[in-house]
């Protein structure tokens, strides 16, 4: 579909969205698309609001979860009013569309204890950075998935990441993350000398490859095995945020670390430690 390759392009160059959120909306509106022309529609200026509504009745049916359906949504959104901005379409099918509330759920976090007994455990210097990455700078896994080598400033004690809209950011690295860092370089060092590689990344494996996002996440699930928790990479990062407001670090100064464009997004975090400290408050009064 010639306006759906050309959305997607709008969002890489003009909007500079992630490789991964262009490929969530390539399968959402590609599968949408598909069903309309199954359904006898192949205009996008013929689409109704019934069309979406059986759409996503559709995918309730199949048990989609409501996050699911919502993000699909939102990118059916998107994609309208891109198409009547570009005079590509007179009609916008999604204008009265209802974006269902989400019941707020509070991220998953875990302990200082839980992460100084993962830190503890028989880790290699490419595992430990990854942990004081994720932890130590709050970084999400695609931003340490490609840090280069030359993204880190080990004297001035700071890292610059890439975030979510090709927004740059500087965080602060801690003397652990520093330590970590020194002591991976030398492996990193040795492989690349071992396979010639000719790559800048920073993460690399035994094999020679810039370590993937899916091997940061087995790695991370491995980890919360051990402390007999479901957790992911995004785990590490919501316990940074928590452990910074918790020990009294001010919002806005949080969500500059996080790279968050609204600090509504940063303000759940505040949330968490509420119910932390309601925790903490019940264990010991009763």
């Amino acid at each position: 579909m010639q306006f759906l390759s050309e959305y997607l392009d709008f969002l890489e160059i003009e909007k500079g969205l992630s490789n991964n959120t262009i490929d969530a909306y390539r399968r959402d509106l590609g599968d949408f698309l598909e069903f309309c022309d199954k359904n006898g529609v192949s205009d996008l200026s013929k689409v109704q609001r019934s069309h979406i509504n059986n759409y996503i009745r559709g995918l309730r049916e199949k048990d989609f979860s409501p996050s699911s359906v919502n993000r699909k949504i939102a990118s059916f959104r998107g994609f309208f009013k891109w198409l009547c901005a570009n005079e590509y379409s007179n009609s916008n099918p999604t204008l009265t569309l209802e974006q269902p509330k989400m019941p707020q759920r509070l991220p998953k976090v875990v302990t200082i204890q839980e992460i100084e007994s993962i830190l503890n455990q028989n880790l290699n210097e490419l595992q430990r950075v990854i942990v004081e990455l994720l932890y130590g700078c709050g970084l999400r896994v695609s931003e340490l998935a490609n840090l280069k080598i030359n993204d880190f400033d080990i004297n001035g004690k700071y890292l610059q990441c890439t975030g979510k809209g090709s927004k740059d950011r500087i965080v602060p690295l801690g003397s652990k993350a520093i330590d970590a860092i020194k002591n991976y370089l030398p492996q990193r060092d040795f492989y690349v000398n071992k396979y010639r590689l000719n790559t800048k990344n920073l993460l690399i494996n035994e094999k020679g490859k810039n370590v993937s996002r899916q091997e940061i996440y087995s790695f991370i699930r491995e980890q919360g095995e051990k402390i007999h928790k479901h957790i992911s990479p995004h785990t590490l990062r919501h316990s940074f945020a928590t452990h910074l407001l918790e020990n009294g670090a001010d919002l806005r100064v949080v969500q500059e670390l996080l790279g968050h464009s609204d600090v509504s997004t940063t303000q759940l975090y505040t949330h968490i430690s509420k119910k932390r400290l309601k925790e903490v408050y019940f264990a010991i009064n009763g």
